[in-house]
């Protein structure tokens, strides 16, 4: 399929239903026309970080399916894979040829040496400190080679995942390969993910280094399109460099509106919802929730570093099973930056909250992307949590089909499903056509969507005070209960 303006569900292989065949079944039984897309996680062999390092791209895990049954999905959903532009499993062939071999091995150039990189009697301290870093030390690892010599590779995230050097031809080499197989797999939009660290370039910091990472999307983005594919760059940071990329007319994620959306609903307030949504580009996907954390650093500027430390603070306090321990080093979270919870847990369980912050993500500008727990109304799992001791693993519950069969018959997911399913069916949510706010008092926000010819206009009156909305499109109420 192509890519379409309809609601994406994020989600594992094994996370509703144990494979890829019953996660089919199950999207198709129970969440219908809510659906058009799916953003499957990295579902290749892999040696860490679940999925993101990938030994290689030319297989699907085992345990997950096969090939037949990714490109069953792509029959009826439009797809995003993620590429992982900046690293490869130290388990990979590359790797291990590389490990025996040294500089003969055909893969000596796909990494990023770290002594090669730095000139004599460098680092010093001042750059380690320079470098946009994921740790607490230097991002560098040492390679043991075949004949007992030693070096270091640049290792910006976990210890599986080594950098690859983008300078390189046969790393360009290898990023057309593999992008060119996953678009013939099945795969409409590649996230390129973590593409922010991939350009290293000396005396900078080593993150959204430019003008050297426009050259490399281009490329991607030229590759990716000859292979029938499209390109979303992954970055989490301030919302100027999202809006940066827009301007260059790619799309791009708000991972700002998770924490603009609770700060709304914590406070009641609804003035910088309303300024944010202005000024949001339409090219775009829409999250409040991810595989990963609940982004912080990206909503800088957009609410004051005041009313930040308020919706923390108050993400904590009501926040149903939300503890700070569970975003520190003692539960391995990489990112001091992002808060572990699910989005319902982070609004205290709250039915009526949870279902105006989701009507507010669809209603916002570009297309949602609804993670599985977060579909489901999913609370914390502090079980999965403990057993682990990974924080991000508490909004990672794995569903069984029967546990999925029981959970969509609760009111709340109920409600989800049918509102993505009219978002889906309305032609008032034209990416071409246009969005305004009116801010009727401190509490209350008027969100209008219409297509370009303005045929059709939907319009959603949201109160954060008292909990209460209305929903209609050319004059007609829509109810989702």
């Amino acid at each position: 399929m192509t890519l379409t303006n309809k609601t994406m569900l994020i989600t594992y292989s094994d996370s509703l239903g144990r494979n890829l065949k019953e996660l089919d079944e199950n999207i198709s039984i129970y969440f219908g026309d809510a659906i058009g897309g799916v953003h499957l996680l990295p579902f290749f062999p892999s040696t860490g970080d679940r999925g993101f390092a990938p030994v290689d791209y030319d297989k699907v895990d085992p345990a997950f399916g096969d090939w037949d049954d990714v490109k069953r999905l792509g029959a009826k959903y439009y797809l995003m894979f993620d590429f992982m532009i900046n690293h490869i499993s130290r388990q990979s062939k590359y790797y291990k040829d590389f490990q025996e071999k040294k500089d003969a091995s055909d893969y000596a150039d796909l990494f990023l040496r770290w002594e090669k990189f730095w000139p004599e009697n460098r680092p010093t301290q001042a750059d380690i400190d320079l470098i946009y870093k994921r740790k607490d030390k230097a991002p560098m690892q040492e390679i043991v080679f075949a004949d007992g010599t030693k070096e270091h590779l640049w290792n910006t995230f976990g210890e599986e995942q080594i950098d690859l050097d983008v300078t390189k031809e046969v790393t360009m080499d290898f990023i057309k390969k593999n992008i060119e197989h996953l678009a013939v797999n099945g795969c409409d939009l590649i996230r390129l993910d973590a593409f922010a660290y991939a350009v290293k370039k000396l005396d900078t910091n080593d993150f959204f280094v430019e003008p050297e990472i426009w050259d490399l999307l281009t490329k991607v983005q030229t590759i990716a399109k000859e292979a029938g594919a499209d390109i979303l760059p992954e970055i989490h940071e301030h919302y100027s460099i999202q809006f940066k990329i827009a301007e260059h007319d790619y799309f791009i994620y708000d991972f700002a509106l998770p924490m603009v959306t609770l700060y709304s609903l914590y406070s009641g307030r609804v003035q910088r919802l309303a300024d944010w949504l202005a000024k949001s580009p339409m090219k775009q996907f829409t999250t409040l929730d991810t595989h990963d954390g609940i982004g912080v650093v990206d909503v800088k500027d957009i609410l004051t570093d005041e009313e930040i430390a308020y919706t923390s603070d108050q993400l904590y306090k009501v926040g149903a099973n939300v503890n700070r321990k569970y975003s520190t080093a003692e539960y391995n979270n990489l990112d001091i930056y992002q808060i572990n919870s699910t989005y319902y847990s982070a609004l205290g369980d709250d039915d009526k909250k949870y279902f105006l912050a989701r009507l507010i993500q669809a209603f916002a500008p570009g297309i949602p992307q609804v993670y599985y727990v977060g579909l489901l109304a999913g609370k914390n799992d502090l079980k999965l949590l403990e057993k682990t001791k990974e924080g991000r693993n508490i909004n990672r519950h794995y569903y069984s089909s029967e546990e999925i069969a029981h959970e969509v018959e609760r009111p709340v997911v109920k409600a989800l499903i049918k509102l993505f399913s009219y978002r889906n069916n309305s032609q008032a949510f034209d990416l071409d056509g246009s969005l305004e706010t009116e801010v009727l008092d401190d509490h209350t926000i008027v969100i209008k969507r219409s297509n370009q010819d303005k045929s059709a206009l939907a319009q959603a009156v949201i109160n954060l005070q008292d909990l209460t909305y209305q929903v209609t499109e050319n004059g007609q109420t829509i109810t989702f209960e």
